[in-house]
């Protein structure tokens, strides 16, 4: 899309957004952070939708745009000027035709530059925000210059809410509170630590047997503590702790509006987790891979590996790692740091890419094997080695951020390719169209 028609087309349904909102007035939940947005909205959706009519940003439609095409309930274009059209008169008919409208509106508001959190409090109100994680070299942060510069963003969406709204922060990532001055509105903390408001303990990975009596890691399980109360939080299919602060702070916004817990709980066991984000999928060979192929940032792979090294009763674990984009300075130092832990969590290691070679430097230096590392320059070659040395029992992990197309691996190797639209991200026809 042209930078101008782009402007204009924001500029339309920005508009619209703000005369649909005021017309209809949902209840607005919008989340940020550096790690764990999109996990956080999918749990968050699952337990509301079990009580009300919500809509949900779609995948990772966080920026501005995307935002808008939530509230307005449409598709993205791309370069389509047709269907911008269609948007348009979608956000019209609502406008001036009464219609069928979400009761919760559950927002994922990205960052990519100082900003662009400040464009968007132009128009939206909130009535929940939630603060996620954010690392200490988060994703985007050459564009920032600073972990200080990504808080004071990240904390701009606080001034969003509406008085007397509830903001829910992860208490596990205090930094960012000495950004937040707003004194009228309710704070809710949830993480695992002590004083959290609703807390995390007894994580523990459950597992089931195969029919040759192989152990299959299948789902994390913990217990979250609030007001005296302890109850069990069962997740299937998924893994790490992004899925337990999900579902963490999904039970907190669903106590807070006075839903059954219960159901909550209920509806958190299966629900549909997002694609390429610490998903255990059936491999070739009677294989298994945890596929977290949609981003990566140091702080995201850190506590991936370190999920991996919890896993037990697999053969071997084998890590393809990707590199980490958009680090700016930290880019040779984070991508060091990794490495050094890699020895620690994993019995072979794949990189792929010119900055991840460094990953394989550092865990050499480490005391890893020299025959258990292995280095290449894109995702086809990477796939095709591991395509042919894979065995029964061994669990993959595949990382690495967006542009590295490291959900590539994970169609090569996976037990199921066809369906692969379901299962992995980022297979819209532009993103298949890219190299």
């Amino acid at each position: 899309m042209k930078p101008t028609f782009k402007k204009i087309i924001i500029l339309i349904l920005q508009w619209e957004a703000r005369i649909i909102l005021k017309k209809y007035k949902p209840k607005v939940i919008a989340i940020t952070g550096s790690v764990g947005k999109t996990t956080t909205k999918d749990a968050l959706y699952a337990v509301l939708s079990k009580f009300y009519y919500v809509r949900k940003s779609e995948k990772s439609h966080n920026s501005q745009i995307g935002l808008l095409l939530t509230i307005l309930g449409c598709p993205n274009g791309w370069n389509d000027p047709v269907i911008w059209f269609e948007n348009i008169l979608k956000g019209l008919k609502l406008i001036f035709i009464k219609g069928s409208y979400p009761e919760f509106l559950v927002l994922e508001v990205g960052a990519s530059k100082s900003g662009d959190i400040v464009k968007i409090l132009k128009w939206l109100k909130t009535d929940i925000v939630i603060l996620t994680a954010i690392g200490l070299v988060p994703a985007h942060i050459e564009f920032f210059g600073s972990y200080e510069k990504v808080l004071i963003e990240k904390a701009e969406l606080v001034k969003s809410l509406k008085d007397g709204g509830l903001l829910f922060l992860n208490n596990d990532n205090v930094d960012v509170l000495k950004y937040i001055n707003r004194k009228d509105v309710r704070r809710i903390s949830f993480g695992v630590s002590e004083d959290a408001d609703f807390r995390a303990s007894n994580k523990n990975i459950f597992y089931n047997n195969t029919k040759d009596h192989q152990s299959v890691p299948v789902g994390i399980s913990f217990k979250v503590n609030y007001e005296g109360n302890c109850l069990p939080v069962i997740l299937e299919g998924i893994f790490g702790d992004n899925n337990v602060y999900g579902a963490l702070v999904s039970i907190a916004v669903a106590k807070e509006l006075g839903l059954d817990i219960l159901q909550a709980l209920s509806a958190l066991r299966s629900y549909d987790a997002p694609p390429g984000r610490m998903r255990i999928l059936q491999g070739v060979n009677g294989s298994f891979i945890i596929d977290d192929s949609y981003n990566s940032s140091p702080k995201a792979l850190e506590s991936a590996l370190q999920t991996f090294a919890e896993i037990s009763g697999t053969k071997r674990k084998i890590a393809i790692l990707g590199d980490m984009l958009e680090l700016g300075k930290h880019t040779n130092d984070a991508h060091f740091a990794i490495g050094n832990i890699i020895p620690n969590t994993t019995d072979m290691l794949i990189t792929v890419g010119l900055r991840a070679k460094v990953i394989s430097g550092a865990s050499l230096d480490a005391g890893m094997n020299k025959e258990n590392i292995n280095h290449f320059n894109n995702t086809i070659q990477a796939g095709e080695f591991i395509k042919n040395n894979i065995k029964q029992g061994d669990m993959v992990l595949i990382k690495g951020s967006q542009a590295m197309r490291m959900e590539k691996i994970v169609e090569m190797i996976m037990m199921y390719p066809e369906y692969k639209d379901q299962v992995l991200v980022r297979q819209e026809k532009e993103w298949l169209e890219k190299i």
